[in-house]
């Protein structure tokens, strides 16, 4: 039997973004872990939509040449709250409130990292 984390990870190796909730539903759950905490309820793992909204943004500074770099908390629409960084964007457009997706890079070790998306005037 593996972990959670494990099973998190195995999932992204896939191309799959999961998230975990009470099973019977419930508020999602983030990290990964093997009981919902406070009740120590058996987790489901689902299918997340990876849509979500910047909570929280800065820009970290590196030694010239290398570029500057984003740091996020983003709202995931199921509710859980994810660190990552956004691709495309420059200081002058990540904004708070902004609406992004999550998008999985394969490699050695995967990770999610979300992109902005474009919202249509309505």
């Amino acid at each position: 039997m593996i972990g959670p984390a494990a099973e998190w990870d195995a999932a992204l190796a896939e191309g799959r973004f999961l998230l975990q909730r009470p099973t019977g539903g419930g508020a999602t759950v983030f990290p990964p872990r093997a009981f919902a905490p406070g009740t120590g309820a058996a987790l489901e793992w689902f299918e997340a939509s990876g849509h979500g909204t910047v909570y929280s943004a800065t820009w970290i500074q590196r030694k010239p040449p290398e570029p500057a770099y984003n740091v996020v908390l983003v709202d995931l629409a199921e509710g859980a709250r994810l660190m990552g960084r956004i691709e495309g964007v420059t200081p002058e457009t990540l904004h708070i409130g902004m609406p992004v997706k999550a998008r999985i890079i394969a490699g050695e070790t995967p990770v999610v990292v979300f992109d902005p998306v474009e919202q249509a005037d309505g």
